[in-house]
């Protein structure tokens, strides 16, 4: 149960790349250097003024030292992202009496017109509150709030954050344009992916991605060139494999085995110990038997999953070709086969996954004729 519950929580982390802890370091060292300068510069020019920096640049340094590669972080998008959004905040504070109106209308406007300007900063939508609730310190300024506090912090902040990007040899802000020469497709795109390919999916996306065209094109490129890579070489199980595997515990519970059958939508699962050892498997047919079987008393110490599966199981290792395979999916039905290194299950192999490899291989030995 405590596993179920883990893996229900799991579903609303995001698919986010976990970057090493050296590079974690360099961005918050970024933001804290970013923050720092930026605000004693603006306290030194806006001393007099109540409001010489506002909270919105915090949000805005995460973005600009943790993920510049992101098109929310790029220049244009703080600079006129925050420009927008003061100036509609101040326009909505002075013309809508009633302030939670105000800020909302504030932040519902603003983000129209920085989508329509590609410009959208999501900083910005507390750059539009603060125009609203800032109080007197940031009302009695008035239209003079997008100057400074607002535009003076972010081309400050901005700054900063070029130069430290820069020095720790990141490209910031991003070159949009992947072939350098000219605005034809590279040659590697010309025979695989082109740009056009990934602009016409990319239309009929009604989300916006927070991922730039061009380093789309980038990463699909390199992928495309580790594929051809396999394209070229026998597949072994380790390349077609999944390596996070849903299996039951032997020590299981047969109802919680049933659920997560149900829950999984699966016919069979594979069994393991305490030890990620491979034990045996259990079909949902076994499970139903046992149902069955429940009104006999004989039958009442099976409760747990290891007192109803079955022990013999078929198994491969990482290293075999994928060959090996065929006659059990072939001639002898088989929905999945445990792929198993020194006695540790490393991952599963699927009729599915079997069906796609030796379809690429189908495809590639047409080409290559």
């Amino acid at each position: 149960m405590f596993h179920s519950k883990i893996e229900w929580l799991n579903v609303l982390k995001p698919n986010f790349k976990l970057l090493p802890l050296s590079e974690r370091i360099i961005c918050s060292v970024g933001a804290f250097i970013g923050l720092l300068i930026s605000s004693c510069i603006s306290w030194w020019v806006l001393g007099e003024i109540n409001p010489w920096y506002i909270a919105p640049m915090g949000a805005s340094a995460i973005l600009l030292f943790a993920v510049p590669a992101s098109p929310l972080s790029q220049p244009w998008n703080i600079v006129v992202g925050n420009s927008i959004a003061a100036l509609v905040g101040v326009l909505c504070y002075h013309l809508i009496p009633n302030l939670s109106l105000a800020f909302s209308t504030a932040v519902a406007i603003s983000i129209v017109i920085m989508m329509s300007t590609d410009s959208l900063h999501p900083p910005s939508g507390a750059v539009a509150i603060t125009a609203v609730l800032g109080g007197s310190a940031v009302h009695d300024l008035g239209y003079y709030f997008l100057f400074y506090p607002v535009l003076l912090n972010s081309i400050l902040l901005l700054v900063v954050a070029i130069v430290f990007n820069r020095l720790c040899d990141r490209q910031y802000p991003h070159v949009a344009q992947i072939n350098q020469r000219t605005t034809d497709p590279t040659p590697t795109q010309k025979v695989s992916i082109q740009p056009k390919d990934i602009q016409e999916v990319l239309d009929q996306q009604t989300e916006l991605l927070d991922i730039s065209e061009y380093d789309l094109q980038k990463i699909i490129l390199e992928a495309q060139a580790k594929a051809n890579l396999r394209q070229n070489s026998v597949y072994m199980c380790r390349d077609i494999m999944s390596s996070h595997v849903v299996s039951l515990n032997q020590e299981d519970d047969i109802q919680l085995a049933l659920n997560k059958f149900k829950d999984m939508n699966l016919m069979s699962l594979p069994v393991i110990n305490d030890e990620n050892q491979l034990v045996g498997t259990l079909a949902l047919y076994e499970v139903v038997e046992w149902f069955k079987q429940s009104a006999d008393l004989r039958s009442t110490w099976k409760y747990k999953v290891e007192h109803i599966m079955v022990r013999q199981v078929v198994t491969v290792k990482s290293e075999q070709r994928i060959e090996d395979l065929i006659p059990y999916f072939v001639e002898r039905s088989f929905n999945y086969i445990p792929v198993v290194d020194h006695q540790k299950m490393v991952g599963i192999i699927s009729r599915a996954d079997m069906i796609a490899a030796l379809n690429q291989q189908l495809i590639q030995q047409v080409k290559d004729e």
